[in-house]
Protein backbone atom coordinates (compact mmCIF):
# COMPACT_ATOMS: atom_id res chain seq x y z
CA UNK A 1 0.00 0.00 0.00
CA UNK A 2 1.35 3.41 -0.99
CA UNK A 3 2.37 5.66 1.87
CA UNK A 4 0.12 8.60 2.62
CA UNK A 5 0.76 11.74 4.65
CA UNK A 6 -0.95 15.07 4.91
CA UNK A 7 0.41 17.90 2.73
CA UNK A 8 1.41 19.78 5.89
CA UNK A 9 3.39 16.80 7.16
CA UNK A 10 5.05 16.46 3.79
CA UNK A 11 6.00 20.15 3.85
CA UNK A 12 7.79 19.53 7.13
CA UNK A 13 10.21 17.39 5.14
CA UNK A 14 11.38 20.47 3.26
CA UNK A 15 12.33 22.10 6.55
CA UNK A 16 14.02 18.87 7.63
CA UNK A 17 15.92 18.67 4.34
CA UNK A 18 17.03 22.30 4.64
CA UNK A 19 18.37 21.63 8.12
CA UNK A 20 20.07 18.40 7.02
CA UNK A 21 21.66 20.27 4.12
CA UNK A 22 22.88 22.94 6.51
CA UNK A 23 24.34 20.29 8.85
CA UNK A 24 26.18 18.72 5.92
CA UNK A 25 27.49 22.13 4.90
CA UNK A 26 28.68 22.82 8.44
CA UNK A 27 30.44 19.45 8.56
CA UNK A 28 32.08 20.22 5.22
CA UNK A 29 33.17 23.64 6.51
CA UNK A 30 34.67 22.01 9.60
CA UNK A 31 36.66 19.56 7.46
CA UNK A 32 37.67 22.24 4.95
CA UNK A 33 38.91 24.97 7.26
CA UNK A 34 42.03 26.57 5.71
CA UNK A 35 43.84 26.11 9.01
CA UNK A 36 43.85 22.33 8.45
CA UNK A 37 45.99 22.74 5.33
CA UNK A 38 48.15 25.38 7.04
CA UNK A 39 48.77 23.08 10.00
CA UNK A 40 49.52 20.14 7.73
CA UNK A 41 52.15 22.20 5.91
CA UNK A 42 53.61 23.56 9.16
CA UNK A 43 53.77 20.06 10.64
CA UNK A 44 55.72 18.87 7.60
CA UNK A 45 58.11 21.84 7.90
CA UNK A 46 58.45 21.24 11.62
CA UNK A 47 59.20 17.56 11.12
CA UNK A 48 61.94 18.36 8.60
CA UNK A 49 63.41 21.08 10.81
CA UNK A 50 63.43 18.84 13.86
CA UNK A 51 65.25 16.17 11.87
CA UNK A 52 67.77 18.82 10.82
CA UNK A 53 67.99 19.98 14.42
CA UNK A 54 68.79 16.46 15.59
CA UNK A 55 71.51 16.14 12.95
CA UNK A 56 73.02 19.49 13.88
CA UNK A 57 72.80 18.73 17.59
CA UNK A 58 74.66 15.50 16.92
CA UNK A 59 77.27 17.40 14.90
CA UNK A 60 77.77 19.88 17.74
CA UNK A 61 78.14 17.07 20.28
CA UNK A 62 80.66 15.27 18.04
CA UNK A 63 82.79 18.41 17.70
CA UNK A 64 82.56 19.12 21.44
CA UNK A 65 83.70 15.56 22.16
CA UNK A 66 86.59 16.00 19.73
CA UNK A 67 87.52 19.27 21.45
CA UNK A 68 87.41 17.67 24.89
CA UNK A 69 89.73 14.92 23.69
CA UNK A 70 92.16 17.50 22.32
CA UNK A 71 92.03 19.46 25.56
CA UNK A 72 92.72 16.24 27.45
CA UNK A 73 95.66 15.47 25.15
CA UNK A 74 97.05 18.99 25.71
CA UNK A 75 96.74 18.54 29.46
CA UNK A 76 98.63 15.24 29.27
CA UNK A 77 101.41 16.85 27.19
CA UNK A 78 101.63 19.84 29.51
CA UNK A 79 101.82 17.52 32.51
CA UNK A 80 104.71 15.68 30.84
CA UNK A 81 106.41 19.01 30.02
CA UNK A 82 106.09 20.08 33.67
CA UNK A 83 107.45 16.75 34.86
CA UNK A 84 110.39 16.75 32.42
CA UNK A 85 111.17 20.39 33.20
CA UNK A 86 111.33 19.54 36.89
CA UNK A 87 113.56 16.55 36.18
CA UNK A 88 115.79 18.71 33.94
CA UNK A 89 116.25 21.27 36.66
CA UNK A 90 117.23 18.59 39.13
CA UNK A 91 119.53 16.58 36.82
CA UNK A 92 123.31 16.84 36.77
CA UNK A 93 123.85 14.20 34.10
CA UNK A 94 124.82 15.66 30.72
CA UNK A 95 123.36 12.62 29.01
CA UNK A 96 120.07 12.92 30.92
CA UNK A 97 119.91 16.66 30.29
CA UNK A 98 120.34 16.16 26.55
CA UNK A 99 117.67 13.48 26.47
CA UNK A 100 115.27 15.59 28.51
CA UNK A 101 115.85 18.66 26.35
CA UNK A 102 115.19 16.62 23.22
CA UNK A 103 112.02 15.18 24.71
CA UNK A 104 110.87 18.63 25.86
CA UNK A 105 111.33 20.03 22.37
CA UNK A 106 109.22 17.18 20.95
CA UNK A 107 106.59 17.70 23.63
CA UNK A 108 106.40 21.46 23.00
CA UNK A 109 105.99 20.82 19.28
CA UNK A 110 103.30 18.26 20.04
CA UNK A 111 101.54 20.78 22.28
CA UNK A 112 101.76 23.50 19.62
CA UNK A 113 100.36 21.12 17.00
CA UNK A 114 97.52 20.10 19.31
CA UNK A 115 96.70 23.74 20.08
CA UNK A 116 96.59 24.54 16.36
CA UNK A 117 94.21 21.63 15.81
CA UNK A 118 92.28 22.80 18.86
CA UNK A 119 91.78 26.24 17.30
CA UNK A 120 90.52 24.65 14.08
CA UNK A 121 88.10 22.45 16.00
CA UNK A 122 86.89 25.46 18.01
CA UNK A 123 86.11 27.25 14.74
CA UNK A 124 84.22 24.18 13.54
CA UNK A 125 82.34 24.11 16.84
CA UNK A 126 81.41 27.78 16.49
CA UNK A 127 80.09 27.16 12.97
CA UNK A 128 78.17 24.04 14.07
CA UNK A 129 76.62 25.89 17.02
CA UNK A 130 75.62 28.77 14.73
CA UNK A 131 73.91 26.36 12.33
CA UNK A 132 72.08 24.72 15.24
CA UNK A 133 71.01 28.14 16.55
CA UNK A 134 69.53 29.01 13.13
CA UNK A 135 67.54 25.75 13.09
CA UNK A 136 66.39 26.31 16.68
CA UNK A 137 65.14 29.79 15.76
CA UNK A 138 63.35 28.40 12.70
CA UNK A 139 61.67 25.73 14.82
CA UNK A 140 60.55 28.39 17.33
CA UNK A 141 59.13 30.51 14.49
CA UNK A 142 57.22 27.56 13.01
CA UNK A 143 55.94 26.63 16.47
CA UNK A 144 54.64 30.17 16.93
CA UNK A 145 52.89 30.11 13.54
CA UNK A 146 51.48 26.67 14.34
CA UNK A 147 50.09 27.84 17.70
CA UNK A 148 48.45 30.80 15.96
CA UNK A 149 46.91 28.49 13.36
CA UNK A 150 45.66 26.16 16.10
CA UNK A 151 44.02 29.08 17.91
CA UNK A 152 42.38 30.25 14.66
CA UNK A 153 41.21 26.72 13.88
CA UNK A 154 39.79 26.20 17.36
CA UNK A 155 37.96 29.54 17.21
CA UNK A 156 36.48 28.70 13.81
CA UNK A 157 35.55 25.19 14.95
CA UNK A 158 33.87 26.56 18.07
CA UNK A 159 31.72 28.87 15.92
CA UNK A 160 30.82 26.01 13.56
CA UNK A 161 29.99 23.65 16.41
CA UNK A 162 27.83 26.30 18.09
CA UNK A 163 25.89 26.79 14.86
CA UNK A 164 25.70 23.03 14.38
CA UNK A 165 24.31 22.49 17.87
CA UNK A 166 21.63 25.11 17.24
CA UNK A 167 20.78 23.60 13.84
CA UNK A 168 20.65 20.06 15.25
CA UNK A 169 18.27 21.24 18.00
CA UNK A 170 16.00 22.81 15.39
CA UNK A 171 16.14 19.58 13.39
CA UNK A 172 15.06 17.54 16.41
CA UNK A 173 12.09 19.86 16.87
CA UNK A 174 10.99 19.40 13.25
CA UNK A 175 11.72 15.66 13.26
CA UNK A 176 9.45 15.17 16.27
CA UNK A 177 6.52 16.53 14.24
CA UNK A 178 6.99 14.17 11.28
CA UNK A 179 5.03 10.88 11.33
CA UNK A 180 7.31 7.90 11.95
CA UNK A 181 6.61 6.12 8.66
CA UNK A 182 7.17 9.31 6.64
CA UNK A 183 10.36 10.05 8.56
CA UNK A 184 11.61 6.52 7.94
CA UNK A 185 11.09 6.90 4.20
CA UNK A 186 12.74 10.31 4.20
CA UNK A 187 15.77 8.92 6.05
CA UNK A 188 16.01 5.93 3.72
CA UNK A 189 15.92 8.05 0.57
CA UNK A 190 18.33 10.61 1.95
CA UNK A 191 20.85 7.98 3.05
CA UNK A 192 20.64 6.27 -0.33
CA UNK A 193 20.43 9.20 -2.74
CA UNK A 194 21.66 12.26 -0.82
CA UNK A 195 18.30 14.02 -0.65
CA UNK A 196 15.28 12.91 1.35
CA UNK A 197 12.85 15.57 0.15
CA UNK A 198 12.61 17.74 -2.94
CA UNK A 199 10.33 20.69 -3.62
CA UNK A 200 8.52 20.54 -6.93
CA UNK A 201 8.75 24.14 -8.11
CA UNK A 202 7.08 24.96 -11.43
CA UNK A 203 7.78 21.48 -12.73
CA UNK A 204 11.43 21.44 -11.55
CA UNK A 205 12.75 19.13 -8.83
CA UNK A 206 14.77 21.29 -6.41
CA UNK A 207 16.97 18.36 -5.35
CA UNK A 208 18.78 18.25 -8.68
CA UNK A 209 17.35 21.15 -10.70
CA UNK A 210 15.87 18.81 -13.31
CA UNK A 211 12.57 19.65 -15.02
CA UNK A 212 10.27 16.65 -14.90
CA UNK A 213 8.90 15.08 -18.05
CA UNK A 214 5.31 15.88 -18.98
CA UNK A 215 4.11 12.31 -18.48
CA UNK A 216 5.62 12.35 -14.95
CA UNK A 217 3.89 15.65 -14.24
CA UNK A 218 0.59 14.21 -15.45
CA UNK A 219 0.94 11.30 -13.01
CA UNK A 220 1.74 13.76 -10.22
CA UNK A 221 -1.33 15.89 -11.07
CA UNK A 222 -3.48 12.78 -10.86
CA UNK A 223 -2.18 11.85 -7.42
CA UNK A 224 -4.13 12.67 -4.28
CA UNK A 225 -2.81 15.52 -2.09
CA UNK A 226 -1.86 13.06 0.66
CA UNK A 227 -0.08 10.60 -1.65
CA UNK A 228 3.64 10.42 -0.92
CA UNK A 229 5.38 10.61 -4.29
CA UNK A 230 8.98 9.69 -5.07
CA UNK A 231 10.63 12.10 -7.50
CA UNK A 232 11.41 10.23 -10.74
CA UNK A 233 14.64 12.21 -11.26
CA UNK A 234 16.13 12.55 -7.75
CA UNK A 235 14.46 9.66 -5.86
CA UNK A 236 13.66 12.06 -3.02
CA UNK A 237 10.15 12.51 -1.65
CA UNK A 238 8.57 15.05 -3.98
CA UNK A 239 6.76 17.73 -1.99
CA UNK A 240 4.02 19.64 -3.77
CA UNK A 241 3.04 23.20 -2.83
CA UNK A 242 1.34 26.14 -4.47
CA UNK A 243 4.69 26.78 -6.22
CA UNK A 244 4.65 23.42 -7.97
CA UNK A 245 2.88 24.75 -11.06
CA UNK A 246 0.54 21.83 -11.33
Amino acid sequence: MALKASPDDQKLLLDLQALDTKLSQLDHRAKSLPQHAVLSGLDAELSALRATGLERTGAVEDVRLELRRLESDVEVVEARIARDTERLQGSSSVKDVAALEQELAALRKRRDDLEDIELTVMERLEAAEASLAVTTEEIAAIDARRNTAIDERDTAMAEIMSERTHTAANRQTIEAKVPADLLALYTKQRDRYGFGASLLQYGVSSANGVKLLENDLQAIRAAAPDDVIICPSSDAILVRTSESGL
